[in-house]
């Protein structure tokens, strides 16, 4: 059976992708300008709103509503800390550390509340975070990442051994995992088609296919017309690139999935996962995955990580051996797949800034704000984003604008091809690292050490 691949992701064609709404056309006007229709843009209007319901807020947006990564991901509505918390040690101590991880435990229900409220159908269920370890060095890494989480308030990490990992979700050969209550699974495109319907009745306004080629003070450019407005926010992701001045800001890193065709009992009683949990794996080029509300596997991780000059494809086009692989690491996962057909393969961009850790902002004197870099994940953090960017634009003092990724700047990425070789450099690390280890290495492999140098993270 010949697999789908591309027509942006599994999630939009079981869908059906949306009729356009109109583009931008001449010169509009508005109170905030929000450049990019993804989940960050779409969470920061509804907020705004919400708030202040006489606000003119405009989003424009340069394919539709949840085209790039807010509608091809993986569904993992995740508390983790892009970056990590203890980024945050030395320039802001221990409780703000503490204090963004609440933030981001609370953003999780927050995200199922608010779905829940208007009435959108995303198959969102909270059933944790499963990662597992399947070799020893991965092992190894995984009681270190218990232990400095056990460090931490609010982490609720649990170690498990290979029998009661096993009880959970059955991979194959797994030594052990990791589970913590903090993620939900979703639909992403169910969720974000959801929003952008939320946004409109609240009376904002989506340009669909007017893509913004400059942002500068007062105004947002497009080919067809002009917003003027004094707040722009900024909200583009891995397509962040495509806007002039903008091009190293950060890097647009690409993902790539597969799923399944719906599974029979008989493999489902093999594999067991009854919990919604999401799962990943301790490797260095990890894998993540979700049983969809249909009783599909979809199977996630990295193909070709990045494309030289900070290309980003059209509509998730995925070469056949990164199909391969996954399908591949699939069936190693649970040998019950062997049989199943994979129904639709995908890619898609995420952005990463030179430090690999997300930011959230708004200048004041210019009226530029921004959010993202969420290096995957973006599902729960872009809806904090929005909270705290409504804050900033409304000149609150709250305790998420106080949080420490608020205001944060980082250096540009390098100009190719330094960019380009760096990034196959890590990757080429990464991969390398988890061959020595999967052969029988107990520890980290060096060369997985020496990549994260270079990464920077």
């Amino acid at each position: 059976m010949a697999v789908t691949n591309g027509q942006v992701s599994f999630w939009w064609q079981q869908l059906g992708l949306p009729e356009p709404r109109p583009a931008l056309s001449g010169s509009v006007d508005a109170d905030v300008c929000i450049v990019g229709g993804g989940f960050t843009g779409l969470w920061a209007a509804y907020y705004l709103k919400k708030a202040q319901p006489d606000a003119r807020v405009v989003i424009v947006e340069a394919r539709f509503a949840g085209y790039g990564a807010s509608g091809r991901n993986g569904g993992w509505c995740v508390n983790s800390i892009t970056g990590g918390r203890e980024r945050y040690l030395h320039s802001h101590g221990r409780q703000a550390a503490i204090d963004f991880q609440q933030a981001m435990n609370d953003t999780v229900d927050e995200v199922i509340a608010v779905a829940a409220g208007e009435g959108i159908d995303a198959g969102i269920r909270k059933g944790g975070e499963f990662i597992v370890a399947y070799n020893a060095a991965q092992a190894a890494r995984m009681r270190a990442f218990h232990a400095e989480e056990a460090a931490w308030p609010n982490t609720d990490v649990q170690l498990l051994d290979a029998d009661e990992a096993a009880e959970r979700i059955a991979v194959a050969g797994a030594l052990g995992a990791t589970w913590q209550p903090h993620c939900a699974r979703v639909n992403p495109a169910r969720l974000v088609r959801g929003l952008a319907e939320a946004v409109e009745r609240l009376g904002v306004q989506i340009f669909e296919e007017s893509p913004v080629q400059e942002i500068s003070t007062g105004q947002a450019r497009t080919e067809h017309g002009v917003v003027r407005a004094p707040v722009i926010i900024r909200a583009t992701e891995g397509f962040t690139a495509n806007i002039r001045t903008e091009h190293r800001t950060w890097l647009p890193m690409n993902s790539s999935m597969i799923v399944t065709e719906p599974l029979p009992s008989s493999v489902w009683d093999e594999i067991g996962w009854s919990g919604a949990e999401t799962l990943g794996d301790y490797a260095h080029v990890y894998m993540y995955a979700q049983r969809t509300a249909d009783d599909r596997i979809a199977f996630g991780g990295r193909g070709i990580p990045y494309r030289y000059g900070s290309r980003v494809d059209a509509d998730g086009l995925t070469p056949q051996a990164t199909i391969d692989s996954l399908s591949a690491l699939l069936h190693r996962f649970f040998p019950a797949t062997a049989a199943s057909p994979i129904d639709h393969a995908w890619s898609g961009v995420l952005g990463v800034p030179r430090d690999w850790t997300a930011t959230v902002g708004l200048d004041p004197r210019s009226g530029l704000g921004w959010a993202g870099g969420y290096v995957g994940t973006g599902v729960a953090t872009t809806n904090l984003a929005g909270r705290t960017l409504a804050d900033l634009i409304l000149q609150r003092d709250t305790e998420l604008t106080r949080l420490p990724w608020v205001g944060r700047r980082v250096r540009k990425w390098e100009p190719e091809p330094l960019r380009w070789l760096g990034v196959q450099a890590i990757y080429a690390g990464y991969r390398a690292a988890d061959r020595q280890e999967q052969a029988g290495r107990a520890t980290t492999a060096p060369i997985g050490h020496l990549a994260d140098l270079i990464s920077g993270h």
